[in-house]
């Protein structure tokens, strides 16, 4: 299958008309007549991920982040984004990113459907036409009122994490919850609005943290990656319904940091 095919059914998943104007997804680099029989999926395009692409003869590397981002006015080893790109398009390897189209049309579903939120509705509407709305996180209810430390392992169990941080008392009970999984700062205050009690999202600073608990909200960070590290699986399903021939990896990123 050519390049521009796989593209043609990727953008009928996440449309790019659903991604955010500040946004870089799409095609990185590579030939739209490209013959795909490999594709590497990964959140990031890391030098690690680049190299593991090209040594295991990916055809596509497809990932959520993008590679440019923001854009850049020259490709040379000085810098990293040059560097990565030099690599993937001397071996012939397209780099394809599906972020915030995917964030609405994918993403934000997945992250709900893991944790069974009930009656469920859009956080940040993005995206609005005659037929719906659409946009950034859900937020809806649990099925039953749960203390946050249990809320705590429901995240840890949902999302496969060895820890998460919480803003907020343990012992304390909720119901409605808002997920907003990447960096959800900016959607404390869409949270509040529809009446959360709870935030699942990642990136939260100190400062915001506790002024978010101060108006009510409690908030569990589980990281950046640590949520949206389920677009490999979900991406891996995708292509496993619709083109079972096409060989399809995750490649070996982890998280991008340790707590020692």
């Amino acid at each position: 299958m050519e390049l521009k095919e796989v593209i043609t059914m990727l953008e009928q998943l996440s449309p790019p008309s659903f991604a955010e104007d500040w946004d870089n997804s799409g095609l990185m680099c590579g030939r739209a007549a490209k013959e795909v029989k490999s594709i590497l999926l990964s959140v990031d395009a890391t030098d690690e991920v680049v190299e593991e692409a090209v040594l295991t003869g990916a055809d596509l590397l497809l990932t959520h982040h993008p590679l440019i981002f923001p854009s850049v006015s020259h490709i040379t080893e000085e810098d990293h984004v040059g560097r990565k790109l030099l690599k993937l398009i001397a071996s012939d390897v397209a780099c394809y990113s599906m972020h915030t189209n995917f964030d609405v049309m994918g993403m934000a579903d997945e992250a709900a459907d893991r944790l069974q939120l009930e009656d469920r509705e859009v956080l940040q509407v993005t995206y609005e036409d005659a037929i719906a709305n659409e946009g950034i996180g859900r937020v809806g209810n649990l099925g039953r009122d749960m203390r946050l430390k249990y809320c705590c392992e429901l995240v840890k169990e949902a999302f496969i994490l060895d820890n998460v941080r919480l803003f907020g008392d343990p012992e304390m009970k909720v119901r409605r919850v808002a997920i907003a999984p990447g960096s959800g700062a900016d959607m404390i205050p869409y949270a509040i609005k529809a009446g959360a009690q709870l935030l699942i999202t990642g990136d939260i600073s100190h400062h915001k943290g506790i002024d978010a608990v101060a108006e009510g909200l409690n908030i569990i960070d589980a990281g950046h990656y640590g949520i949206e590290k389920i677009f490999v699986s979900y991406m891996k399903d995708f292509f496993r319904k619709k083109l079972p021939e096409m060989n399809v990896s995750a490649a070996s990123q982890k998280e991008p940091f340790i707590v020692l």
